[in-house]
């Protein structure tokens, strides 16, 4: 699928605020995992009501915005994405990305301190780091091979997937994904200057506990790392968990105002 080069920055087509807060003193940005949209985090969103602006991304070619081209290059993505998210850096802002999100999330931050606005803080969920490189060709396999992998990671409700109208409305977005992925380099540089939080399940095939300690190379702030039952999509079922985790850095990041 082809990239898009012109999909715009106006944060309405991009940002999804499920439970709005304009005066909240913290934003947190979640981004979404391969073949994932904003809706993914409506539970967390609601969960961290209260505590900040909550918001997730829309990605090109999904859900709402399926008429447009996906972007099928990460670092594309965060080139498109940082004037996004530098419009709402006026108060502390937190990135939390979940699988492909997560690599996102820090390209993105990187981006965002190169341009001064360095983000608060940096959670990756359930992907291993940037220069922890492993071959990821599944964007070159065929379309059964594709979906036997969403159903192994136990992401997308089976019965979705028996859908046959469904499955070929998903599959060029899920396709451009894992091209995503599959095609991204780290690029040596600084490290960031934010703080990483490393979250993953402990069942998880793409990542294990023991592939976290490597983020530390990517961050001069240090990383704190949680582990969670269950597998590369633990998240749902430890929503309340996730939440509270999420919420006791934000109270580290602006005191004053709880």
């Amino acid at each position: 699928m082809p990239v898009n080069d012109e999909p715009g920055t106006d944060p309405r087509r991009w940002l999804h605020t499920f439970v709005p807060a304009p005066d909240a003193p913290v934003r947190v940005v979640f981004l979404p995992h391969a073949g994932g949209s904003a809706s993914f985090y409506f539970p967390l969103c609601k969960a961290l009501a209260g505590s900040a602006e909550a918001v997730a991304v829309q990605y090109p070619g999904r859900q709402e915005r399926r008429s447009e081209p996906c972007v099928d290059d990460l670092h594309r993505m965060a080139d498109l994405l940082v004037p996004v998210l530098d419009e709402g850096m006026d108060r502390p802002t937190v990135l939390f990305g979940h699988s492909m999100g997560a690599i996102v999330a820090f390209e993105a931050a990187l981006r965002l301190e190169a341009r001064g606005a360095r983000p608060a803080a940096v959670f990756v969920s359930a992907r291993r780091a940037p220069s922890q490189y492993r071959a990821e060709n599944l964007y070159l396999q065929g379309d059964a091979r594709l979906l036997d992998e969403v159903r192994r990671l136990n992401g997308t409700d089976s019965a979705f997937l028996e859908d046959e109208e469904l499955v070929q409305l998903i599959l060029p977005t899920l396709r451009a994904d894992y091209r995503a992925i599959g095609t991204y380099r780290y690029r040596p540089g600084p490290p960031l200057a934010a703080p990483v939080s490393v979250l993953v399940g402990d069942d998880d095939p793409r990542m294990s506990a023991g592939d976290a300690p490597q983020w530390e190379r990517h961050t001069s702030a240090g990383i704190d790392v949680h582990t969670f039952r269950g597998g590369h999509f633990y998240l749902t079922t430890h929503v309340d968990q996730v939440a509270r985790l999420v919420a006791r850095r934000l109270r580290e990041i602006a005191p004053a105002e709880r």
